[in-house]
């Protein structure tokens, strides 16, 4: 069984209950991650644990490396990812402190970010209809009902760039649309997950209401932080749960999502992109 593999989010920096064997600074092709990544062990599990702003926040949305991060995920073996994010309500009935487990995402980030592996002498496209792993989603969402919290089972992640919150026409258009959440991180995360056949799902703990609602004052800094202390032990709770319960075996499409997705002709690719996505295409292409 591969490593599982925690991004923590904000206020989530680390993970009681992990048996620590090493922090690891892990080198890339496409940089440096956030920062060093926490391996060991939770619920007798091999993982490997990484806060997406660093230790003590220090990294703005639109300033992560998500590839790196990703790549190094792959690099450390880890086969699945459990995505930790704060996130905005759209929705009446989707309370702050409650959680969700995440189906669908919006981007609108205008592609500021680097979000593919496949940019430079190879192209690959993924199917990508379904952005989380509904194998392991499904156990994010059981977990946190078995704990008797209050997590909704699919929701639409809008991700905006930031890192501003949304002005008032923004979060009414967000919601005209019929986006459920909102977020500055996870869709980069979700689609180089799938590009390295990881299998990836996201549980978002919902801290405000934006500032569409007319009867909550608009969204603030210690607002947010606030209910990120309430709901960070809850999270853990659910993670714990969902390690504890994962099997060995993948019987997802997520593990084979480069299978036929990868259409450049193999000998106009570049060697060293071929060295550099080993690790990602190895099996393929040699």
């Amino acid at each position: 069984m591969g490593k599982i593999g925690i991004i923590g989010g904000s206020g989530l920096y680390k993970i009681e209950g992990i048996k620590v064997k090493k922090e690891l600074k892990v080198e890339t092709p496409f940089g440096e991650p956030s920062g060093k990544f926490i391996l060991g062990t939770l619920e007798d599990k091999s993982v490997v644990f990484l806060p997406r702003h660093d230790v003590g926040h220090r990294l703005s949305p639109s300033h992560i490396n998500y590839r790196a991060n990703i790549f190094a995920m792959k690099k450390l073996g880890v086969e699945r990812i459990i995505s930790v994010t704060a996130c905005g309500s759209l929705r009446e009935d989707f309370k702050p402190m409650d959680f969700v487990a995440v189906d669908q995402f919006v981007d609108r980030t205008n592609y500021a970010r680097d979000t593919s592996f496949f940019t430079k002498g190879i192209v690959a496209h993924i199917e990508f209809a379904h952005p989380v792993c509904e194998e392991l989603r499904s156990l994010v969402y059981e977990s946190g009902k078995s704990l008797n919290l209050n997590i909704h089972n699919g929701g639409t992640y809008i991700n905006m760039e930031g890192p501003a919150f949304s002005t008032l026409a923004e979060s009414k258009l967000y919601r005209s649309w019929g986006m459920d959440v909102i977020g500055m991180t996870n869709f980069a995360e979700a689609k180089l997950a799938r590009e390295a056949e990881i299998c990836y799902s996201t549980l978002a703990a919902v801290t405000d209401y934006d500032c569409w609602h007319p009867h909550h004052a608009s969204v603030t800094i210690d607002m947010i932080i606030g209910n990120l202390h309430k709901n960070t032990e809850n999270s853990k709770h659910i993670l714990l749960e969902v390690i504890k319960n994962i099997k060995p075996e993948r019987n997802c499409g997520c593990k084979d999502a480069l299978k036929h997705a990868i259409i450049t002709d193999r000998k106009f690719i570049p060697a060293k992109v071929k060295k550099d996505l080993n690790i990602i295409i190895g099996k393929y292409i040699k």
